[in-house]
C-alpha cells in the first residue's frame, strides 16, 4: 500500500534542483499524458494536483503535454510516438489498455502508468518489487472487488433481481470483467442483462432503449469506454429512477447512487511523485510498482431520495463516506 508520508518526502530539495537543472539547460522538462476522453479528465487533475503539491508547478518546472484520445488504441500508439519523437522527458498513461499501446510504440522514453489490473500479467513489467524496464507506476484490482460490490447492491436493494450492464465485446480487460461479474451474479441469485456498445452513440441509444421496470438497478464492469461516460449513465439512469453501482468515487460525487471501489483522482495524485524522481534521475527501471489498496463503499442520500429508495442503516454503517 502507498504511504503517503513518503510522496512528500524531499519535496522541496527536488523541486529546487528541477527548477536551477532546467534554468542552466534553458529547457522545462516536457511531460506527455495521455488518457481517454471524458470523464478520466478527473483523474488526470488528481495528477496534477499532486504535481502541484510536490512543487513542481506546470510551465515553471514542467510543462504537460495532454492528449485525449477516443477509444482508439492505434490513436494512442500516434500519441505517444509523437510525444516521444518531440523529445518529451516523460509519458504519463492512464489504464492498462493505454498504457499497453503506448509502450508498444515507443522505445526509449520513461512510461509512467496508472493500471487497473495485474501490470505483471499485462507484460508492462517484470516484477512488482522493481519494474525492470521504462514503465514504474501505480496500480490496482478493480475486478477482485466485482463480487463484493454486487452483495453490496443487493443489501441495498434486498429485492434485487436483474441488473444491466454495458460493455464493449472488443475488449479483452471488458471480456473477463462480464464473465467475472456473470459468475457474482449467478452466485447471488441476479440476472445480469448484458448489453454489447462499440460506441457512445451505442452506449447512449443502448440507456435510452431501456424500458420502465426491465431491470432494477444499473451494475457497473470494467469498460474502458463506458465507464469514462458516468455523466452519460447518472443522467439517464436518474429519468428512469434507476439506482446505479459504479466501481469507483468519482461517479458518486456527481449524483450516482453508489460506489465501491478506489478512489482514482487520488490514486493519481499520489502517483505524482514518479513523475517527479523520474525527472529528478532516478532510473525507472529502479522504482517499484506500487499497490493501491485503499477500498471505500460511498453512498449518495440525494439520488436514494430521488428515487425513493431507502438504504439500509446496516449498509450506511459500512460506509467510509456518505454524501448528503
Amino acid at each position: 500500500m502507498i504511504d503517503r508520508r513518503a510522496f512528500i518526502a524531499g519535496t522541496v530539495v527536488l523541486a529546487t534542483r528541477l527548477a536551477a537543472e532546467a534554468q542552466t539547460a534553458g529547457k522545462v522538462p516536457r511531460g506527455g499524458i495521455i488518457h481517454y476522453f471524458g470523464s478520466h479528465r478527473a483523474w488526470v487533475d488528481g495528477l496534477r494536483r499532486g504535481l502541484r503539491e510536490l512543487g513542481l508547478e506546470e510551465g515553471k518546472h514542467l510543462v504537460l503535454d495532454i492528449r485525449e484520445i477516443k477509444y482508439d488504441l492505434q490513436a494512442v500508439e500516434v500519441a505517444a510516438s509523437d510525444l516521444e519523437h518531440g523529445n518529451a522527458d516523460l509519458l504519463y498513461t492512464v489504464t492498462t489498455s493505454i498504457t499497453t499501446a503506448a509502450k508498444r510504440a515507443t522505445v526509449h522514453v520513461p512510461i509512467v502508468f496508472f493500471a487497473g489490473s495485474d501490470p505483471v500479467t499485462a507484460g508492462l513489467v517484470e516484477s512488482l518489487a522493481r519494474s525492470g524496464g521504462r514503465l514504474p507506476g501505480v496500480h490496482t484490482r478493480t475486478m477482485d472487488l466485482t463480487a463484493k460490490r454486487l452483495e453490496i447492491l443487493k443489501d441495498m436493494i434486498p429485492k434485487l433481481a436483474r441488473v444491466v450492464t454495458f460493455y464493449s465485446p472488443d475488449m479483452a480487460v471488458s471480456r473477463e470483467s462480464d464473465r467475472v461479474t456473470r459468475e457474482a451474479a449467478h452466485q447471488l441469485g441476479v440476472q445480469l442483462v448484458e448489453r454489447h456498445v462499440r460506441s457512445i452513440e451505442e452506449l447512449r441509444r443502448g440507456l435510452e432503449a431501456l424500458k420502465p421496470h426491465e431491470v432494477d438497478a444499473y451494475f457497473e464492469i470494467t469498460d474502458p469506454m463506458v465507464s469514462n461516460q458516468w455523466q452519460l449513465i447518472i443522467d439517464a439512469a436518474r429519468a428512469r429512477r434507476l439506482p446505479t453501482m459504479f466501481w469507483e468515487h468519482s461517479p458518486v460525487v456527481s449524483g450516482g447512487l453508489a460506489g465501491y471501489g478506489q478512489n482514482f483522482p487520488e490514486i493519481l495524485r499520489l502517483s505524482a511523485k514518479y513523475v517527479q524522481r523520474i525527472l529528478a534521475g532516478t532510473l525507472p527501471k529502479d522504482l517499484p510498482v506500487e499497490n493501491y489498496d485503499r477500498i471505500g463503499l460511498t453512498p449518495n442520500l440525494r439520488p436514494a431520495r430521488e428515487i425513493g429508495l431507502a438504504i439500509p442503516p446496516s449498509v450506511l454503517a459500512r460506509a467510509d463516506e456518505v454524501i448528503q
